[in-house]
């Protein structure tokens, strides 16, 4: 089954404007792994389920040519709009059928997307496209490990975003459980012997309650839940903030907290 969960115009807005890209340290990991695997040149990197393009972004610099791929042309709007990276080029299109030559593609990437992917059906064409010794990294973060700090009142800020979380979770599709297991079924099923997990990968970072509510606003469970009753959902963002901002003890949503994501990767190489 292909999930189509972010394709309306204003949630890739939302997605653009509010989604975290994965920290510097994870993506040098990437390019460690790749380049003791398979070795330099990096011609081409391909970016599935990109979304807006924050990883695609970061692998940019690294590599000859960048593809990123994604369902939602709205998506790929917000992402071209983004100017200063001429070496990538986004199309329309999923992971189960790539657009590219039997052994061509040096890295595959998705970053917080894999959980949505035909497994089988995905891993079939990642075998297909990959050079031999080609890599894979298929990452994201826990959102059940997410913590923030301001001041002495972090656990009950803590306390405000898994109530949220404790809203919404009816409303989350069975994919979003699996990126909660850390891709567990996924990586069990990667068919090369030379699979590894990175896991415990702390990026801490500062976030505004504007930010970490417009956060909440793009997570595909909040959307499912704001179709079914958008008043509802309007006024638990409304409130979130404001719980925040009392918690804080401050009046502008854009005072900046600290914020700790616990990111996860699993690496994976191709055999000649």
């Amino acid at each position: 089954m292909t999930y189509r969960l972010f394709e309306a115009k204003d949630h890739a807005s939302i997605y653009q404007k509010y989604r975290f890209t994965p920290p510097d340290e994870l993506k040098n990991i990437i390019l460690q792994y790749l380049d003791k695997k398979k070795g330099k040149p990096h011609v081409l990197a391909v970016d599935l389920g990109c979304g807006t393009g924050q990883n695609s972004r970061l692998l940019a610099p690294h590599f000859q040519e960048v593809v990123g791929i994604d369902i939602s042309e709205h998506q790929l709007e917000e992402a071209r709009a983004v100017p200063g990276y001429p070496n990538i080029t986004y199309r329309t299109g999923t992971a189960e059928e790539l657009p590219f030559p039997d052994g061509s593609v040096d890295l595959l990437t998705a970053a917080s997307a894999a959980h949505w992917f035909n497994q089988s059906r995905f891993l079939a064409e990642a075998n297909r496209v990959l050079k031999p010794r080609g890599c894979m990294a298929l990452l994201s973060f826990s959102d059940s490990k997410t913590r923030h700090h301001y001041q002495d009142c972090g656990e009950r800020l803590n306390h405000i975003y898994r109530e949220v979380h404790q809203v919404l979770l009816p409303y989350a599709s069975s994919p979003v459980a699996e990126s909660e297991g850390k891709l567990e079924a996924l990586y069990s099923a990667i068919p090369f012997p030379d699979k590894q997990r990175v896991e415990g990968i702390q990026d801490k970072s500062s976030i505004s309650v504007r930010n970490l509510v417009g956060f909440i606003e793009s997570l595909s469970m909040f959307q499912a839940y704001k179709k079914k009753d958008p008043q509802t959902a309007k006024d638990l963002l409304l409130n979130t903030q404001q719980r925040f901002l009392e918690e804080m003890g401050v009046t502008s949503p854009d005072t900046e907290m600290e914020q700790e994501l616990e990111y996860y990767c699993i690496l994976a190489s191709k055999p000649l």
